[in-house]
């Protein structure tokens, strides 16, 4: 009590002596995050203005104990900067600026808990602690699912996979996933699920992560598709996760329905073809796939025709006589009370006999006549007929009748019989008629041409064609007509050419052609008129015409001049009167006839006493 009076006066000085209330104060921050195989720098920093301090830095292990790393000693601008111990670290820290302890390439082993304290005279000592994090991003996730065979029948949960996340940092975590979803199990055992983990530090000081799943299973996870995932940490907050590939369990679970089948081939409506190999397949929802028992139930019991693996009972070259009931049987032990292990079909085997017809395949019938014929047929379901003639569809059923028969009539007709059910079976029987008579004759025309326009030596060619039965043969009036040959795609037409040149004498009687069989004969001529002379002939008959008038119209000329030669002047051009003296006059030659020069002298006096007019000063 005596010395609390001292005591207040001391507090009292201490107070109003200006450095007393400087206090030194650092700016480190709590927590420092970084991934690993990054540089990191640890700041330090005195608050307020210190021209001079003495910095450390410490390491504090798992006892708690310090160890001094590295100091700085700063003098205004100057600092003297020591790494005392790097704890075998490579690279070894470093010092920068004012005392920044910098680590290059963070390692897990860095991760620890470090202490600054800085020391500035007058302004005293402060320390603070700074927690280093290194994070680390684990390797690929992978699962590895149990391989054996998982029985639904199981009452405990059994081990479904076991995932591993390596290597990363802080431990990660695993979580399981079914079809997607999160899968809501506990660490503890149970009988319907649950998962085991197991962490394990590496040398490198990075964690290693292993999770087994345990489950108790059901058919519905037959199709199921599970995966794990590793969900770890970034700094920040940040948070990253590493899918593994999704997997399937193999599980055993008994059969509980059977399904049983007409493979191939057959129809909507079960039918199947005689002669065809038929598969009957038999199909449990069971794993494994059971024993399957195929029989056949006739008189009430069951005879067993094969027991298979594979679920399959091939019938080759079925009969119509296998039709019947059919059965398959699901040999499993383990089934459910509940289970439905047979099941039964009917096999019902579709044949069609071979078509008879009421006639002969081949009927001869006279022009005129008619006929009914009919065709019929055994098969199962019942078969339908139809008639029909170049694909052409004539009647429904099985009679065919045919009225007045002509020519048009002869041809091929076919029966078919088909079954709407059963598609590809159907048969076929032909019935081909042919029609006798006297032939038909058909000329082709030829092109038509103006009276007079067909000129003689005009090549020309006539064709004929004739039908019916016997088959006719075609003749012509003219020789070099072409045999007889069938029409293509004639319906019985037979036909024959003749190619020749015009001539006056077949203008007159015109070329006929004659079909004929032994039922008689049928005749077409061809006419053709008059015909032109050739081009080239008339432009000669031309010529000798022209030629001929020439020829007339010199003898007059010449008779002319014979008929005036006894005037004077005759037959002189440009004189008149008598002759000159001397010159002796123009007479005919003494091998002329007497009754000639009678005849011109006689003929020539009347016109020679008219003078030197008219004829008399012409030559």
């Amino acid at each position: 009590m005596r010395s609390a009076p001292r005591l207040l006066v001391l507090a009292l000085l201490l107070g109003a002596h200006p450095g007393a209330q400087a206090k030194m104060k650092l700016s480190v921050p709590p927590l420092v995050e970084v991934m690993r195989g990054n540089p990191i720098t640890l700041d330090c920093t005195p608050l307020g203005d210190h021209k001079e301090f003495l910095l450390k830095w410490f390491l504090v292990d798992r006892s708690g104990a310090r160890h001094l790393l590295a100091e700085a000693q700063v003098q205004g601008l100057e600092v003297q900067a020591t790494v005392h111990n790097s704890w075998s670290r490579s690279p070894p820290y470093q010092l920068e600026g004012q005392g920044h302890l910098v680590l290059p390439e963070a390692q897990v082993s860095d991760q620890w808990d470090y202490v600054c304290i800085v020391t500035a005279g007058a302004a005293g000592t402060a320390n603070a602690t700074l927690k280093l994090q290194v994070f680390a991003k684990p390797e690929t996730t992978d699962v590895s699912p149990n391989q054996g065979i998982l029985s639904v029948t199981e009452d405990l949960a059994q081990e479904i996979a076991t995932c591993n996340s390596r290597n990363g940092n802080p431990a990660p975590q695993i979580k399981w996933y079914r079809n997607g979803q999160l899968l809501q199990v506990p660490m503890e055992v149970n009988s319907s699920g649950y998962m085991t983990s197991r962490t394990v530090r590496e040398a490198s000081g990075l964690q290693s992560l292993t999770s087994t799943l345990y489950l108790r299973v059901h058919k519905e996870d037959r199709n199921a598709s599970f995966h794990c995932s590793a969900h770890y940490r970034l700094p920040q907050g940040r948070h990253g996760q590493l899918d593994s590939l999704p997997f399937s369990l193999n599980l055993h679970y008994p059969t509980e329905h059977v399904q049983f089948w007409v493979a191939s081939p057959s129809t909507t409506e079960g039918w199947v073809r005689e002669g065809d190999s038929v598969q009957l397949v038999c199909r449990g929802d069971g794993n494994p796939t059971p024993e399957y028992t195929f029989y056949r139930l006739q008189d009430k019991e069951e005879k067993v025709l094969k027991t298979s693996l594979q679920g399959n009972l091939t019938l080759e070259r079925v009969q119509r006589g296998q039709s019947g009931t059919y059965g398959c049987k699901a040999e499993e032990f383990d089934a459910y009370e509940y289970s439905e292990l047979s099941k039964t079909l009917e096999l019902r085997v579709a044949y069609l006999d071979p078509i008879e017809l009421s006639n002969e395949e081949e009927l001869s019938l006279p022009l005129g006549s008619r006929v009914a014929t009919s065709c019929s047929v055994q098969g199962l379901p019942t078969p339908a007929l139809r008639w029909t003639k170049d694909s052409v569809p004539l009647v429904d059923g099985p009679m065919l009748s045919l009225n007045s028969i002509t020519f048009d009539s002869a041809g091929t007709y076919i029966c078919e019989a088909y079954m709407p059910t059963v598609p590809l079976l159907s048969r076929t029987r032909t019935l081909k008629l042919l029609v006798e008579g006297l032939p038909d004759l058909r000329p082709e025309e030829i092109q038509p041409q103006a009276e007079g326009s067909w000129r003689e030596g005009d090549e020309v060619k006539l064709v004929c064609s004739a039908r019916g039965y016997p088959e006719p043969e075609l003749t012509w009036s003219e020789k070099g007509g072409s045999s007889t040959e069938l029409v293509p795609g004639g319906q019985g037409w037979v036909s024959s050419s003749l190619t020749l040149k015009l001539t006056n004498a077949m203008s007159q009687h015109g070329i006929s052609c004659e079909a004929s069989n032994p039922h008689g004969s049928a005749r077409h001529v061809f006419y053709f008129g008059p015909l032109a002379p050739p081009t080239s002939q008339a432009g000669v008959a031309v010529m000798a015409v022209a030629v001929s008038v020439g020829l007339l119209l010199l003898v007059v000329a010449a008779f002319y001049c014979m008929r005036r030669k006894g005037r004077p002047g005759c037959c002189r051009q440009g004189e008149k009167g008598a002759p000159p003296s001397g010159e002796p006059e123009l007479s005919h030659s003494g091998s002329q006839r007497p009754e000639q020069t009678g005849l011109l002298m006689g003929g020539a006096s009347g016109g020679a006493r008219r003078g030197s007019g008219g004829f008399g000063d012409e030559c």
